[in-house]
């Protein structure tokens, strides 16, 4: 019997649109480390679905395709979603990414939730929060921390 919820899609798995999606493929390649699985092709030289890794983070991606509603962030004017992805050791993680021409919105900083975090602008317009954990909290302590920075 098929599993009707593949062990590898377990929880939401973003799709993002972009203006060109083997240019961002590569890019996620060389500035976030990422693992291309699936990429299938759609007439024009596009990309009709790819799918790929950061980490063990899933996500899938499609070259715009106004005809269906497919719009990118530089087609929109911006995006409001933040993506977010934990890795082992940010620092290393943005240095790379920047390196690789992505664009610093906010800088490696402790968070108050204990997290050590980076945001970072990709060039096709997609705004991505890179964290690692440095200190465990609980809800209450959370709350407190939260209440301490004016949250």
């Amino acid at each position: 019997m098929t599993n009707p919820i593949p062990e590898e899609y377990k929880g939401g798995v973003p799709y993002l649109n972009v203006h060109d999606a083997k240019a961002a493929l590569d890019f996620y390649r060389k500035a976030f480390g990422a693992r291309v699985s699936i990429e299938i092709p759609r007439q024009g030289d596009k990309v009709a679905h790819a799918e790929f890794r950061i980490g063990a983070a899933v996500f899938m991606l499609r070259d715009e395709y106004p005809e269906y509603h497919f719009r990118s962030p530089k087609t929109i004017g911006g995006t409001p979603v933040n993506l977010l992805v934990f890795v082992p050791d940010v620092e290393t993680f943005a240095e790379r990414a920047t390196a690789a021409g992505a664009r610093v919105i906010r800088p490696v900083e402790p968070q108050f939730h204990g997290d050590l975090q980076v945001e970072l602008e990709d060039p096709f317009g997609h705004s991505w929060f890179f964290t690692s954990r440095v200190a465990e909290m609980d809800a209450q302590e959370l709350k407190e921390a939260a209440s301490a920075v004016g949250l």
